[in-house]
């Protein structure tokens, strides 16, 4: 006689999907930090229901996700009127080879330039674009996570398709094609070659920096390759006070980056967006409180 197979408890089937659920929360929130809270709030009510009628624990999963961070959103959305300076989201390092996933977002989703159009939408609309656009859910599924109807949903879709095609960030090289000129970015800057930066550079790039008031960073966007050049050149020369720069290349948010630390702890990632071979935009997160879960 065979033996019949015991079925998945709710922890493995919690921890089967979390590798979507990260995600999905990810893409709202933009915040690793308030990811983990989501993930842990959510896993608590996972636990309280009856599995006998859920025919689709991925669908309920991402329900329950997604209103915990909707929740989540919107009791931030004050902070975030409040922050000082530029906001960037928290870098989601991309995972190793030899590890395991810890996220299934590849590409232009979870991109910098992305996530701050994203930020520009409704915490519904916001919702209903990743579910829909980013990981397929069908409109019933999505329906039920964010409490609205489909016609609703359609409606919403429909409104923030048209905002973030109107705000699309142009599109972006792979981050191993990229990473050659972030390499000699950084040579560049750290030896002030003013002139090779400028090269690499295209003419409006934009740099974004995040101290989040705790840490000294520009406070508006920098923006013209001279600018941005000799601003990068002056902030390493700066830097030498903060004692021996350690740097790592990576890949953060879809895009070639660099984790600088000074005498082992990490001071900043600065990620670069590169298109036909220059460029185009520097994020760099400062903010402490952002860079916790790289330590």
């Amino acid at each position: 006689m065979t033996a019949v197979p015991e079925p998945p408890t709710p922890a493995e089937l919690f921890t089967d999907h979390r590798p979507l659920l990260f995600s999905v929360a990810y893409e709202i929130l933009g915040s690793v930090a308030d990811t983990e809270d989501v993930l842990q709030e959510s896993y608590l009510r996972w636990c309280e229901v009856d599995l006998g009628g859920v025919d689709s624990p991925r669908a309920y999963l991402a329900r329950i996700v997604t209103r915990q961070a909707l929740n989540a959103l919107r009791s931030s959305s004050r902070r975030r009127e409040e922050y000082v300076g530029p906001w960037l989201p928290e870098p989601l390092e991309a995972p190793s080879a030899d590890a395991p996933a810890e996220h299934v977002l590849t590409g232009e989703a979870v991109t910098t330039a992305m996530l701050l159009v994203l930020e520009s939408l409704s915490p519904t609309e916001r919702a209903v674009f990743v579910l829909r656009e980013v990981f397929d859910f069908g409109y019933p599924e999505i329906a039920e996570a964010v409490g609205k109807s489909e016609a609703t949903v359609r409606q919403t879709l429909h409104r923030a398709r048209g905002h973030v095609r109107a705000r699309r960030p142009r599109t972006v090289v792979d981050p191993e094609d990229a990473r050659g000129a972030a390499e000699r970015f950084l040579v560049a800057a750290a030896t002030g070659d003013v002139q090779t930066l400028m090269d690499l550079l295209a003419p409006d790039v934009v740099y974004l920096g995040d101290g989040g008031g705790v840490v000294s960073a520009a406070r508006r966007p920098v923006v013209g390759a001279d600018r941005v050049a000799r601003m990068m050149v002056g902030l390493l020369r700066k830097s030498a006070d903060l004692g021996e720069m350690g740097v790592r290349f990576g890949v953060f948010n879809g895009m070639p980056s660099m984790v600088v630390s000074f005498d082992g702890t990490v001071d900043d990632v600065i990620s670069f967006e590169v298109a036909g071979g220059r460029v185009t935009a520097v994020y760099a997160v400062r903010n402490p409180e952002k860079l916790l879960h790289l330590a």
